[in-house]
């Protein structure tokens, strides 16, 4: 039986504590909060499980094995350093860090203590994306030209950082999950509409080496909440759109061709080919709920996560060029991607 700690019981927090308290080989021990109205009521919830307002009982009590931390990003280095210098294994919500350097600081220490250093990329552990991967990896979508991907919603705005930050990890996370290599140079566009210090609205662009590309919108200034990903192949298309309750993926078989050769201007002419659109099945499960499982293999049996330090380092080196792209007027900023 792991016994695991919760900090952070605010927003995300809870659905961790949930997620973790379902498993069978998983007791979460302690919770951890500054509002003692959010500890009440997790005290109504789960009345097996112990309350506390200092971090510092997590670190300490012998018992417990792991530790996850689903505070404000500001907090997560600090927190986690602490964590597994306490001989914790150690979940963080995304981003792991606010710099790259603070990513490798804790890669190293998880390293040297042999534990478990995991970050919170849930959509890669979703169905979805992981048939998503299946396609791309089968080639059934040919060469992959170009993903574009949306997520906006009213709110909510955070105080220490920008849309980016907050939003961009998710897709970020995906995009390099199903294409298996880093971008070499980041552009990203951006306002500040609430508070003048922190865009609510950002446009990145991801360029890769093979000459791929990739855009991310993120926003919370957004009637509407929007949480979909388009995948352009040569022969197929794939469009993702988490919103959707069954139907999550749905591949178009469409796609443009061009003649292989012409002897005039008069001969050449682009091909618009429409096939069918279907929906492959997909099983439903809760990606949490997979996350928080995975986490406990790994401390079970000594395997790196899916989502290790290492992944959480490189989403944290393209929002760090995605900032200096800001503070150039959008110009393009090549991607600080070395490991250690």
């Amino acid at each position: 039986m792991i016994k695991i700690a919760v900090a952070g019981c605010g927003y995300w927090g809870p659905n961790i504590i949930r997620s973790f308290h379902s498993l069978q080989n998983c007791h979460v021990q302690m919770v951890c909060d500054l509002s003692k109205e959010r500890l009440n009521h997790m005290k109504k919830l789960y009345p097996s499980t112990k309350t506390t307002s200092s971090y510092e009982d997590l670190l300490k009590d012998e018992e417990i094995d792991a530790i996850a931390i689903a505070t404000p990003v500001r907090f997560h280095y600090t927190m986690a350093r602490e964590s597994l210098l306490a001989g914790k294994h150690t979940f963080v919500e995304k981003p792991m860090a606010t710099n790259g350097e603070e990513c490798r600081e804790l890669i190293e220490i998880a390293a040297d203590k042999k534990l478990a250093l995991m970050v919170g990329h849930t959509f890669i552990y979703s169905s979805a994306v992981m048939k998503i991967k299946e396609i791309i990896d089968s080639r059934d979508l040919g060469d992959l030209l170009y993903i574009s991907s949306r997520r906006c919603n009213l709110g909510l705005c955070q105080q220490d950082i920008n849309v980016a930050w907050d939003l961009a990890p998710h897709d970020i996370s995906i995009i390099l999950h199903t294409l298996n290599q880093m971008p070499v140079s980041i552009n990203c566009q951006g306002k500040a509409h609430v508070n003048k210090k922190i865009e609510d609205i950002t446009n990145m662009t991801l360029n890769f080496s093979n000459g791929g590309f990739a855009t991310i919108q993120s926003s919370w200034l957004d009637p509407n909440k929007v949480r979909e990903m388009t995948f352009v192949g040569s022969k197929r298309m794939l469009v993702y759109n988490d919103i959707e309750s069954m139907e999550k993926i749905k591949i178009y078989d469409k796609r443009i061709e061009t003649p292989p050769h012409y002897d005039t201007f008069a001969d050449f002419q682009y091909s618009y080919h429409y096939g069918d659109s279907y929906c492959p099945y997909i099983k439903q499960q809760e990606p949490l709920l997979v996350e928080a499982a995975h986490f406990l293999d790994c401390i079970t049996n000594g395997q790196t996560p899916h989502s290790s330090g290492k992944e959480a380092l490189e989403v944290v080196q393209i929002l760090e060029a995605a900032s200096r792209s800001l503070q150039n007027g959008g110009g393009q900023v090549f991607v600080d991607s070395k490991y250690a």
